[in-house]
């Protein structure tokens, strides 16, 4: 690992050179997690675990509980007959766990017609995936790009806040874009004035540091032009824009995660740790919107798995899985640091209410 670490450094070292030895951090981000065979999400790590024990880095959602995609696969199937659609796309599909926990819930609803597609960047897990998918053959399938024309319902869980970002650093009441240069053999920072601002004023003249999500945004975008029919349900940790750019949140969101632990420092150890930013929702719906997306939803992760059913589907539980089902609902734990936001084409969006937002919709707060 440490030689691939190494490659992947002599490679954006290469890319700075050809830069003019500046590189904008939304650039190293993609290097740092996507460059094929060497980024984080590009090599063989463990990555998703629950314990540091087997080589993963952080847990996730279905990791955690298997009631977490079989609730978010209520969600689906009303998405599924609502919208008319006969095919799921998962976006980021991380070890497999949550597409099987989705088809896992569609089959006992009947519903084992549904097709699912899989769209993800990394070799290394797809091959996870497959592995994981195997008892569904040829019903699932994966796919390395959009097609031009595209109809399902669409499901994302942590994969906004790995697109990356650029940074924006306040200092002295003047903006500049933060970026990486080389200094004595190591990554470094390296600010440049900048017209570029955050979306939402930043009150007061004390230095800050934050982040603006141009490529998450150009994703939605992306899939407005192709994408025709069906509802979209992204499940991430973030906020609204209001509390996204809080004077007080002075450091930004930017957090690396390695043996499920976290630091702050993305420039060293490049490929061997995760390198993730909040997601400004607020953004994210605005640009849907903006894209003749309309908005279905948008509320906490705990109170969308209340709604969509969680406490009946799961029943009578032994005690450790209860415990984990908590963490999924808990507001001091997943149930509130993590949000869901639903939109869809308009012609797909008038006529029903989502399971997921039948109470505590908090769409107003974007």
């Amino acid at each position: 690992m440490s030689d691939l670490s190494e490659k992947l450094k002599a490679h954006i070292v290469r890319e700075l050179e050809q830069s003019g030895g500046w590189l904008s951090f939304d650039r190293f981000m993609a290097l740092a997690l996507y460059q094929p065979g060497l980024g984080y999400y590009a090599n063989d790590s463990v990555k998703f675990g629950a314990l540091p024990g087997g080589g993963s880095d952080f847990v996730t959602a279905p990791e955690l509980s298997r009631w977490f995609g079989r609730t978010l696969g209520c969600q689906v199937a009303q998405a599924l007959a609502a919208t008319g659609c006969s095919e799921v796309w998962e976006f980021g599909a991380g070890s497999g766990a949550l597409a099987r926990q989705i088809l896992t819930q569609l089959d006992a609803m009947g519903h084992g017609e549904v097709r699912y597609r899989i769209v993800d960047l990394s070799g290394t897990l797809r091959a996870r995936q497959q592995q994981a998918l195997a008892a569904f053959g040829d019903r699932v399938r994966w796919v390395d790009r959009l097609p031009q024309q595209l109809e399902g319902v669409i499901v994302g869980n942590e994969v906004l806040d790995a697109m990356p970002v650029q940074l924006l650093q306040r200092r002295g009441g003047t903006w500049f874009e933060r970026g990486v240069a080389l200094r004595d053999g190591a990554f470094a920072w390296e600010d440049r004035p900048t017209a570029l601002r955050p979306p939402f004023e930043i009150e007061g003249p004390h230095d800050y540091l934050t982040e603006i999500h141009p490529q998450a945004e150009a994703f939605v975008r992306t899939l407005a032009e192709r994408w025709t029919r069906g509802a979209a349900f992204f499940i991430d940790y973030g906020f609204p824009e209001s509390e996204y750019y809080h004077p007080q949140r002075h450091m930004g969101t930017l957090v690396c995660h390695r043996s499920h632990q976290v630091d702050h420092d993305p420039l060293v150890e490049v490929g061997r740790k995760d390198i993730t930013a909040h997601v400004n929702f607020t953004g994210i719906a605005l640009a849907a919107q903006d894209a003749g997306l309309p908005v279905l939803g948008y509320t906490s992760q705990g109170r969308f798995l209340i709604n969509a059913g969680l406490i009946e589907l799961a029943g009578e539980l032994p005690v450790a899985e209860r415990a984990n089902l908590a963490k999924l609902v808990n507001e001091h734990e997943m149930g509130e640091l993590f949000k869901v936001l639903a939109f869809a084409p308009a012609a797909s969006a008038e006529g029903w209410v989502p399971l997921g937002f039948t109470a505590g919709d908090r769409t107003h707060t974007l």
